[in-house]
């Protein structure tokens, strides 16, 4: 694949759980695996807008080993082989490690992009922009972070502070701090500011840099993926996997490099962006009829408006006189709540396990 630009190695993070989409989301099923912003998997739309900017080939997943076969069956066949499987769950920080470790291994100076598996973007020549933007500002040595730019005061994500222009040039600008999630009233105050960024969790640089990084801020880390540079490509990779990565700590790459590293970057950008926090964020990238509902399945409205419905596929759901709610039929169970309190579904699954009803989880 001809490119006129640094190569691209795409890194999908595919180790969440959702709870937040229960009941459609299961400890089987996560939320990566669900069709919410079209009909395909959250995960085959995230490989599948790459395309034009990478060869699906150089695509690597990280996963856990409980949803290892589910993932490889969402992803395209020419990205199916970049699979790489965790022995348990160590955190952002030892996922972005082993990618880099493999890329390195092909590549040094290959251009590593982070991109979570299940999150939605809806306007796809924008976000090729910013992607591009960043692997060039990478190949120089800085670490990047993409920044979308805010649209309302946003309590669930963390923000970036940006400050001037970095001297990578381009679209880049100076990293001054990470702020964690905000009251409502300090996101009322970054909106007003207009020099804070959502941090989406894009994170796009040189897989030599990434590994410098963590050999300073956590040699812990660095000492275990070492171990398991010497094996990558051979057969004696998933034994050394097996032994060396449990031994690394787990912690975000947030915690452990970006809030440490001194040379970043962030590119500032909208590509129509969202984390499909949950079923309320449907209304961000499903079209709603006419009153402002949202349906998959066979609903039907009589004076309602601005719900989300996910009906079962054997009996339709119908509302009458009810706005503002998320409705989830699933045939086994069923979720009503109002669409400003969808982010408490994790109340439910906690209840479930606490009780010890495995069969709805």
């Amino acid at each position: 694949m001809k490119t006129t630009h640094p190569r691209l190695h795409p890194v999908i993070l595919a180790g969440g759980s959702g709870t937040r989409f229960w009941p459609l989301s299961r400890q089987k099923r996560p939320k990566q695996l669900l069709p919410l912003a079209s009909e395909r998997p959250l995960i085959a739309e995230t490989v599948a807008r790459l395309e034009g900017i990478c060869d699906p080939a150089d695509v690597i997943t990280v996963c856990g080993r409980a949803h290892a076969a589910s993932v490889r069956r969402a992803l395209p066949v020419e990205a199916a082989d970049g699979l790489l499987v965790e022995p348990l769950a160590r955190n952002t920080a030892a996922a972005i490690g082993l990618a880099a470790t493999v890329v390195a291994a092909r590549d040094p100076e290959g251009i590593v992009v982070v991109l979570p598996s299940d999150h939605a973007v809806l306007d796809r020549p924008a976000f090729h922009a910013a992607l591009l933007a960043a692997a060039e500002v990478a190949a120089q040595g800085p670490l990047v972070t993409i920044g979308l730019e805010p649209s309302r005061p946003e309590t669930g994500f963390g923000y970036i502070r940006r400050g001037g222009a970095h001297p990578a040039g381009g679209r880049a600008r100076e990293v001054l701090a990470f702020v964690e999630k905000p009251d409502r009233e300090r996101a009322e105050g970054y909106l007003r500011a207009g020099d804070y960024l959502w941090n989406a969790g894009m994170f796009v640089f040189r897989a030599d840099r990434m590994l410098e990084e963590l050999r300073t801020h956590l040699p812990a880390c660095a000492d275990a993926l070492e171990k398991i540079a010497p094996t990558v490509g051979k057969r004696t990779f998933a034994s050394a996997l097996a032994q060396w990565f449990p031994t690394i700590p787990s912690i975000s790459i947030d915690f452990a490099v970006m809030e440490k590293a001194d040379d970043l970057a962030v590119i500032p950008a909208s590509f129509g962006w969202s984390d499909l926090g949950s079923f309320a964020s449907l209304h961000e990238v499903r079209e709603a009829d006419a009153e402002g509902n949202v349906v998959d399945g066979d609903v039907l409205f009589f004076d309602a408006a601005n719900n989300v419905v996910v009906g079962h596929r054997q009996k339709p759901v119908a509302l009458i006189g009810c706005s503002d709610l998320v409705v989830v039929d699933t045939g086994d169970a069923l979720l009503i709540c109002p669409r400003d309190r969808s982010q408490e579904v994790r109340l439910v699954v906690d209840a479930l396990a606490a009780r010890g009803d495995r069969r709805l989880l």
